[in-house]
């Protein structure tokens, strides 16, 4: 399969390298005088927990092949978007007139309607999942990250279609175990408002990194997550159908928070994602935190400890993606996956 990952971000290089290993012809489209700049190789730090418990670490330096234009007749099975929530619309308006005959794979965080979030883009082209690995290009270029064995996947309310079914045999090719999503809308909600607890606890300490060993930081982002599920059944998610994803939300703050504290600080697979966030001035975070604080004063929705966090995310983000892809990072937390 033709493969085109959207950016050189955290979640694209991950994947992509993955998806070139399983056979798959790989390249990444970047915005134009990127490719220069970034050479052509990404050295890897990764711990790869597909075939082994505890994950095998990666050390590489990966040749990787760069674009910087796309025209309308190319011959890409696959483009894999995965960008910032507040970027999908401009992303999508980019990609419409350029997606030819490719199925997208929307592959991040979604907080709008879904296909609100991508409306530039024909519905029956489009295939949804979200990616299980996390990490951050380090100041020297570095991409040390942690890559889990499953891949979440799901549709809008109907069976996959044989496009669907192409992008999950792609991913099987390449040894991850599938994990189907029925509500995918109220999964992708429910990861979001996690996120928003995490990222609001993470800027006030500094970077998710500087969380690693705080029972405190971890207690109050539990506790900020627990105050978001009455927005998310306002927004018309059914938590009956999602037990097992706010099941770490629901249970005692203390008890949770003691056991991230510990893996984050002694397992290295679930440590890894935090530890490569050290960016205090991260984009994707505070726009997370923004936008869901945003939501829950309109509907109305109390939201104490996540108000009380928005001096650490009330400054506006940098804008400097402008319709090309830049590199971002993205998370996975032990336990909401």
């Amino acid at each position: 399969m033709r493969i085109l990952m959207f950016g050189r971000g955290t979640i694209a290089t991950i994947y992509g390298w993955a998806l070139e290993r399983a056979g798959h012809d790989v390249e990444f489209y970047v915005r134009p005088g990127r490719a220069a700049a970034y050479g052509d190789a990404v050295r890897l730090d990764l711990l790869d927990a597909r075939r082994r418990v505890g994950g095998q670490q990666i050390l590489q330096e990966w040749p990787v092949r760069y674009r910087e234009t796309l025209e309308p007749d190319h011959d890409f099975d696959l483009i894999v978007l995965s960008v910032g929530h507040h970027h999908l619309v401009e992303a999508a308006g980019f990609l419409a007139p350029r997606i030819g005959n490719a199925t997208v794979l929307v592959f991040g965080n979604v907080w709008s309607e879904p296909l609100d979030a991508v409306g530039a883009l024909p519905a029956d082209q489009l295939a949804w999942g979200f990616p299980q690995a996390g990490g951050g290009f380090g100041a020297d270029g570095t991409l040390s990250g942690a890559l889990l064995p499953t891949v979440l996947f799901g549709t809008l309310g109907r069976p996959p279609s044989r496009r669907e079914q192409g992008v999950r045999q792609a991913f099987r090719e390449a040894g991850f175990k599938l994990r189907e999503q029925r509500d995918l809308r109220g999964w992708l909600w429910i990861h979001f408002a996690a996120d928003a607890g995490m990222h609001s606890q993470g800027l006030k300490v500094g970077s998710l990194s500087k969380m690693i060993g705080s029972p405190r930081a971890f207690r109050d982002a539990m506790l900020t997550t627990r105050e978001l599920l009455p927005l998310l059944e306002a927004r018309g998610v059914d938590l009956r159908q999602h037990r097992r994803s706010t099941l770490l939300f629901r249970a005692p703050a203390s008890l949770t928070s003691a056991a991230l504290t510990w893996a984050t600080a002694h397992v290295p697979l679930a440590g890894r994602s935090h530890r490569a966030h050290t960016d205090p001035d991260a984009e994707e975070p505070r726009a997370v935190c923004r936008d869901t604080l945003a939501e829950a004063q309109r509907l109305g929705i109390a939201a104490p400890r996540l108000e009380a966090a928005a001096p650490s995310f009330s400054s506006p983000p940098r804008q400097c993606w402008s319709s090309i892809p830049r590199a971002t990072c993205s998370s996975t937390r032990p336990g909401t996956h």
